[in-house]
């Protein structure tokens, strides 16, 4: 089985892949920027760190990329992760810096955080507890409260509370993983979440949707 890690400039990539790397068994994790491994995967995931332009951007400049993503993912139905802003790219459009048109998979748009307590900074930096929507294979054994490592100042405004798999409390529910079909997406990065972020990357991997 290969998963394959888009390489499109983002920052977090090496530690992603070292992530999926420690707890993969038979699986080969391919970190790569080429659409024809990323149409042939069996697994794909799309790190992010940065603003929702400039990550789509670098996803628009790899020749065949976005092609081969809606082919894998939507039209295959191959099991799909997105970390952080590759989450977000899920959505309908992201808002930072003008309005962008994302993949369209997931409806809802991303949205600046606002918390409702003046107190709370903007970006949303470090561990808080999630606060899990409903079970899915990708979150088995995580438990209500666990706590995972965010660094972000835009979040995921769903559409359909359904797509929504866990939220945050900081100044208010902030969407934390969103899951439909084949896709799954956290806001916070499995890679620096300790045992809870090696649990949900290894469910992933197990992950038959």
């Amino acid at each position: 089985m290969t998963v394959a890690i888009i390489d499109y400039g983002s920052g977090n990539l090496r530690s992603a892949a070292k992530a999926f790397e420690r707890v993969a068994g038979a699986e080969r994790i391919l970190v790569t920027a080429q659409a024809d491994e990323v149409a042939a995967a069996d697994r794909i995931v799309l790190p992010g760190v940065g603003a929702f332009a400039d990550c789509l951007a670098g996803i628009e400049a790899l020749p065949g990329m976005r092609d081969a993503l809606e082919e894998a993912v939507r039209v295959a139905g191959r099991p799909f992760f997105g970390i952080c802003v590759g989450m977000q790219l899920m959505a309908s459009r992201g808002l930072e810096h003008g309005s962008h048109d994302g993949f369209g998979w997931i409806d809802g748009e991303v949205a600046h955080l606002e918390p409702a307590d003046a107190d709370l900074k903007v970006p949303h930096m470090g561990w808080n507890a999630l606060a899990l929507d409903r079970p899915h294979p990708v979150f088995a054994g995580v438990e209500d409260g666990a706590h995972c490592y965010f660094v972000h100042s835009y979040a995921f405004d769903v559409a359909e509370p359904v797509d929504r798999l866990a939220a945050v409390d900081h100044g208010g529910a902030v969407t934390a993983a969103v899951a439909r079909d084949n896709m799954v997406g956290t806001q916070f990065h499995p890679e620096k979440s300790q045992q809870v972020g090696l649990a949900v990357i290894a469910n992933f991997l197990a992950w038959r949707p």
